[in-house]
């Protein structure tokens, strides 16, 4: 039975993948911030799962939580790091507090958590799969979401110089089209918080550049996905997940981002 952490599994894709490997049969801890929605992901993915509060832009609670994480599963064998954001702001009005909010949560995090598990992986040859974007530098970049970009494609570098440093240590970064499916906390979607009129208007552009998704990919395959990659003995690079159909209209898009 593997011991999986799964990070930023309060909500959204994070909390659908913890959830999904809990009933898949791994022994998974579940970190995130907010206390409240982690203990109640934990009781929906079972008996085996457990909560731990964690804030991916503080060091020491990363490294106090992977802690934890490891005194409830006994060790780790692989860990899966979720969170984002992706403010929607044109490049000339990004401020210097949304690049730091941005990096700390999608870059810097990521470095901090995966510092704290390091040694518990190397013992136990582990695996990390961080979700990566096709807003990085497999495709295009999409106007309104620049930090969120360049964000992306910096964590795939940053899991290419952690793979240099560990080659005992499989990681993979896993570029994931659009997702939808999962209720409540689960939700998923990162169009929150956005302003609606500026999506509007960048709709267009997105779909003259190709960058808008095509139909939405359930969720549960991507969940099917992770599970697969955290039980091979490869390290995979960049495996691209996205789901098959044509291109979405700005009409659609609207349709999703405003349900």
């Amino acid at each position: 039975m593997s011991r999986t952490v799964v990070v930023g599994a309060s909500s959204g894709l994070g909390r659908c993948i913890g959830v999904g490997l809990a009933q898949r049969g791994d022994r998974v801890a579940l970190l995130a911030r907010r206390r409240e929605r982690i203990e109640a992901a934990a009781r929906e993915a079972g008996p085996g799962a457990v909560a731990v509060e964690c804030d991916v832009t503080d060091e020491a609670s990363c490294r106090s939580a992977i802690g934890a994480a490891v005194d409830a599963l006994g060790g780790i064998d692989n860990l899966v790091y979720t969170p984002a954001i992706g403010p929607l702001v044109p490049m000339v009005d990004t401020d210097a507090e949304t690049w730091r909010r941005v990096f700390d949560t999608n870059v810097i995090g990521a470095a901090l958590v995966t510092a704290a598990a390091m040694p518990h992986l190397t013992e136990s040859a582990g695996k990390v799969v961080y979700l990566a974007s096709d807003a990085g530098t497999f495709g295009p970049p999409w106007p309104g979401l620049g930090a969120y970009g360049v964000s992306k494609a910096a964590l795939e570098r940053l899991v290419e110089a952690w793979r240099a440093e560990h080659p005992d240590v499989g990681f993979t970064n896993l570029i994931v089209g659009e997702c939808g499916g999962g209720e409540g906390d689960a939700a998923t979607g990162m169009t929150t918080g956005w302003d609606m009129d500026l999506a509007m208007k960048a709709a267009p552009l997105w779909a003259s550049r190709g960058c808008m998704p095509g139909k939405l990919m359930p969720v549960e395959d991507l969940i099917d996905v992770v599970h697969t990659i955290l039980r091979t003995n490869a390290s995979t690079s960049m495996p691209v997940v996205v789901a098959r159909g044509a291109p979405a209209s700005p009409a659609a898009f609207a349709e999703s981002a405003q349900s």
